[in-house]
């Protein structure tokens, strides 16, 4: 097998890692307040342990009319390089309220453009099938 072009320093270091990403059975909304800011039937459930576990949204199915990307960004040796978008009808509590991983590392392009949110500054709202 190939090895990938792209590989995460993470797994490389520790090999033993397991980050999961399934298809979410169920539809997923994200408000702030009454505003959608998104709705999707095609969410993928991220786990990381011990991290709660995240939904990733498509970016087809976010409005990316309501958000405004900010400067802010994080890294992480498994996934790549985060970018951040603020929730703008949330006010001051959406500031950097969803990230993306536009380009991860090789183990992790299930989630290549889709948004995740804090579920501390948004509701997020899983309802499944």
């Amino acid at each position: 097998m190939d090895k990938p072009a792209n590989p995460a320093p993470g797994f490389q270091r520790n090999p033993d890692k397991v980050i999961t990403v399934e298809p979410y059975r169920g539809s997923v909304t994200v408000r702030a307040g009454d505003t959608v800011i998104a709705r999707s039937t095609r969410a993928k459930v991220l786990s990381e342990p011990p991290y709660p576990a995240a939904f990733y949204i498509p970016f087809d199915d976010i409005d990316f009319s309501k958000l405004s990307g900010t400067e802010h960004s994080t890294h992480c040796p498994y996934k790549g390089n985060a970018s951040y978008w603020s929730v703008q009808p949330a006010g001051e509590a959406g500031t950097n309220a969803m990230w993306a991983y536009e380009q991860p590392f090789d183990e992790m392009t299930e989630i290549r453009n889709h948004g995740a949110f804090y579920t501390n500054k948004v509701t997020v709202e899983a309802t499944p099938d």
